[in-house]
């Protein structure tokens, strides 16, 4: 496995919990925030909620041998070891029958993968009223207790059930999430200290890092970070025959010979790469079609039944809760996740508040434990306009344009969505404030693909249903860029499956 593999930091006195932590550190502004705070999201009504805490600045740090241009959306690429999953909140929705149409196979293909994913790492679930939208495959452990926020969230739901599914269309469950609810091999359940947002110091919450270590233990695995690929090079017969790379040391050149070479270092890194070998064997500039990305939207609410109550820092920050949103159709299934802010950072919200600084740190004092945000997803699907080509016509490295255009529906899915979002929490007695909703900059949800996709019958910038290259008979591509098309859900469980349903099909 060939990959630059930056990594960061590694945990901090991991038995703490969140407050414990903030006591026992030197400068905990310079953990939490950065010695720079450049974590701090500073007031800016355009400006989104999240930001990345330092310990995960490894992840988005920046090569210099990576170039790109982007219209219409702000994407965001890895070197990290572990790639962008690093950064994932864990949530792990399996997509079904209707999320697969475009797809050469359905779910009965994918789900004993799925049950693999989920032995090896460690996902929660139940069936609930979610089920419906994501199936209940084998593997799947008991979910963490619930804190008192969204426990009293998913009971107000019960309560009105019948008439939240049947006017709004809104089903509410528990949250499928890779996180440890027991002991799985050396790693040990979640103990809530309120940290993941910094990274799970015991490796309860799962990223793709574990997985690494593990491989790494194996005889016939060979890890050699430290290499930026720049290209393969072929024979006459498009035969892959080595993958050459740039030591991030010292700017050398590698080459490495292959049988066969698979490519997974993300959407846009994969289709460089194929790109760029293209062109330096041919003097060819080809274009990739069909670029997709989910839309966000992020709506913080207050519940109103959790007004002045106890905050408790001690809790598993990420979403323990989901929605789905059913539409006209099955393909216009809307994905949201909810979030109950423990020791996320607070002060995004806290400047949105209508008082002075030390009035809206008191009145926040009174709102914290009452305090959620609901990150809402929506489907993208191939179109022609959205494009990744290479510029060659400036002296280095070819760099990556990339054109992104919206579906020209997307502004009243985007309202119905959230108009009834916001009435049925208020059923819930949740407000959900409009002019605190935030639409995401496109690429902030890092869920890329379709860009050389599946298809059933060989086609040129296409793959097989087995993901190997219609160009390149010993090509594979196991990240997003097979997909021929993009859900609500989040896609990361699903690459994860789909690669185990590569690996045993053609390895």
């Amino acid at each position: 496995m060939l990959d630059v593999g930056r990594r960061g930091p590694g945990p901090v006195l991991p038995e703490e919990d969140f407050p414990s932590l903030k006591a026992a550190l030197d400068d905990p502004a310079a953990y939490l925030l950065g010695r720079d705070y450049e974590a701090l999201i500073l007031p800016d009504f355009e400006r989104e909620y999240y930001g990345f805490p330092p310990s995960k600045s490894h992840v988005f740090a920046p090569n210099p041998e990576w170039r790109m241009h982007a219209t219409g959306m702000s994407p965001l690429v890895t070197f990290a070891a572990g790639g962008l999953a690093e950064a994932w909140t864990g949530g792990s929705y399996p997509f079904n029958d209707d999320d697969l149409e475009r797809f050469p196979f359905g779910y009965d293909h994918l789900a004993p993968h799925y049950e693999t994913v989920a032995r090896r790492i460690g996902i929660t679930g139940v069936s609930d009223d979610l089920s419906r939208f994501m199936p209940l495959h084998g593997g799947l452990t008991g979910p963490l207790e619930l804190d008192d926020h969204p426990a009293r969230l998913l009971h107000s739901y019960q309560r009105k059930r019948q008439s939240l599914n049947s006017r709004y269309g809104l089903f509410m469950g528990r949250a499928r999430s890779a996180v440890l609810s027991g002991n799985l091999g050396a790693r040990k359940p979640c103990s809530k200290l309120g940290r993941c947002l910094w990274g799970c110091p015991t490796q309860s919450l799962y990223t793709p890092s574990v997985t690494l270590g593990d491989c790494m233990m194996k005889p016939n695995f060979r890890y050699t970070p430290g290499h930026y690929i720049t290209h393969f090079r072929f024979d006459s017969g498009n035969r892959v025959t080595g993958v050459v790379s740039r030591s991030a040391a010292d700017a050398s050149e590698h080459e490495f010979p292959v049988g066969r070479l698979v490519l997974g270092g993300g959407t846009l890194s994969s289709s460089a790469i194929f790109m760029n070998s293209i062109h330096r064997d041919s003097g060819r500039t080809i274009t990739l079609h069909g670029l997709m990305d989910n839309r966000q939207v992020l709506m913080p609410f207050v519940n109103l039944g959790m007004l002045g109550r106890r905050f408790e820092p001690r809790g598993y920050q990420y979403h323990q809760l989901a929605m789905g949103l059913v539409g006209a159709s099955p393909r216009d299934y809307v994905h949201a996740l909810i979030t109950t802010l423990t020791t996320a950072l607070i002060h995004p919200l806290i400047q949105q508040l209508p008082f002075h600084l030390r009035g809206s740190a008191a009145a926040f004092r009174d709102l914290h434990a009452a305090l959620g945000l609901i990150n809402v997803n929506f489907a993208d699907s191939r179109r022609e306009e959205n494009q990744l080509t290479l510029d060659t016509s400036t002296p280095g490295a070819p760099r990556l344009l990339i054109r992104y255009a919206p579906r020209t529906d997307e502004p009243g899915r985007i309202a119905a969505a959230t108009r009834a979002l916001r009435s049925a929490l208020l059923r819930m007695g949740c407000i959900a404030p409009s002019r605190m909703t935030r639409l995401r900059p496109m690429g902030a949800s890092v869920h890329y693909a379709g860009t050389i996709p599946m298809r059933s019958k060989p086609e040129p910038l296409t793959c097989s249903p087995r993901c190997r290259s219609h160009d390149f008979e010993n090509l594979y591509f196991i990240d997003g860029t097979s997909l021929p098309d993009l859900p609500a859900k989040n896609l990361t469980l699903t690459l994860m499956a789909n690669a185990v349903r590569v690996a045993e099909l053609e390895f």
